[in-house]
């Protein structure tokens, strides 16, 4: 039953409400059909009329649901159609009731049953005057039947008064029941969005959008782990601004900011795609080079540090030239991520030492 149900209404949620709503409204009408087709047998309904009712009004739900669920809809502003099945179900209400007799009354309940099927995707505005309108098809339907009738017709005077006094209330009620539900679908988008920056600030560094330094542990870990199933390896640079103390006291916090920042969207242009850049703190950074050996390796930190030798950091009074430092170490068999990185410090010490501006390979 349930796989049957996924076939019928498809699993996409959204999809899935749509096409309940136009089920709830085909089996409201069929449901009503077949009141008409009992009444036409027992010769209290016109069987010609009551025929094509059966043939079109069905006939006219099931093409609806299938458009739903063909997607063709989707081109609609309103994929539902919510405002086709309140217009069709008011419509075909109305010609019912006309045809009904004695039993008409009871296409009242139909009417709601639309009308409530409605409540799943309808706007407030649809529901006011999608009301307003099958309350006008009914009241046509309730004078034409008048009009038949010797004297004066109580029957619809009192049914049309029921139509005046539920249907301004059903109305007032879906209405509010459809902006509460447009509130919620837009407090869960807010919630959704700040599900999605949470998620951002905890695996990114908010100056640089780079990477964090918590996060990078985890990619660290996790290409060690996949470099113990695989026998392969893979390396870490440590990079350091040169002269960035001095910069970042003597010309102030901002254009510290915007050299990291120059930095950080630099380096992403120059990085491979299943590499990892990250902010590590401060002016320092490290590289995770996945499923590379030294040379190659070594080759990709220098792509990185000449994109940002030749660079020009755009600040008040000119252009401002950055260096980096760097120190790389190869991932070693039975070495732990803590070891590799504190080998690839100490080689970033040894090009400071040896004047800046220059890459050290630890041994």
């Amino acid at each position: 039953m349930r796989h049957l149900l996924d076939v019928l209404l498809t699993t996409d949620p959204v999809q899935r409400t749509r096409l309940v709503q136009a089920a709830m409204v085909g089996v409201a009408l069929s449901v009503g059909g077949l009141g008409l087709l009992v009444l036409a047998l027992v010769g209290a309904a016109p069987a010609q009329p009551v025929l094509l009712w059966l043939l079109l009004v069905p006939g006219g739900a099931l093409l609806l649901f299938l458009t739903i669920r063909s997607g063709w809809s989707r081109r609609f502003e309103d994929p539902s159609l919510t405002m086709v099945q309140i217009v069709g179900g008011a419509i075909a209400c109305a010609l019912a009731y006309g045809l009904a007799g004695v039993a008409r009354g009871g296409f009242f309940l139909v009417l709601m049953v639309v009308l409530m099927g409605a409540m799943l995707s309808a706007t407030p505005w649809q529901m006011r005057w999608g009301s307003v309108f099958a309350a006008v098809a009914l009241g046509l339907a309730m004078l034409w039947r008048g009009l038949q009738q010797p004297g004066w017709p109580w029957v619809e005077a009192v049914h049309f008064g029921l139509v005046a006094t539920m249907l301004p209330a059903a109305s007032v009620l879906t209405t509010r029941l459809a902006g509460m539900r447009q509130r919620s679908r837009r407090q869960q988008q807010d919630l959704e969005a700040a599900l999605v920056r949470i998620r951002e600030l905890a695996t990114r560094d908010e100056l640089t959008g780079l990477v964090n330094r918590r996060h990078m542990r985890e990619l660290m870990e996790r290409e060690h782990q996949r470099c113990i199933r695989s026998g392969r390896t893979f390396c870490l640079a440590v990079l350091d601004i040169d002269q960035f103390k001095p910069l970042n006291d003597t010309r102030g916090r901002s254009i510290g900011d915007a050299v990291l920042r120059s930095v950080a969207h630099e380096a992403m242009r120059r990085v491979r795609v299943s590499d990892a850049f990250s902010r590590w703190g401060g002016d320092r950074f490290v590289l995770l080079l996945s499923d590379a050996r030294g040379p190659l390796a070594k080759g990709g930190v220098d792509r990185v540090r000449s994109g940002i030798a030749s660079m020009q950091v755009a600040v008040p009074g000119g252009g401002l030239s950055i260096t980096l430092s760097a120190g790389m170490a190869e991932h070693h068999a039975g070495e732990t991520v803590e070891q590799t990185l504190d080998r690839a410090e100490r080689a970033l010490g040894e090009a400071k030492q040896q004047g800046r501006d220059r890459m050290v390979c630890a041994a």
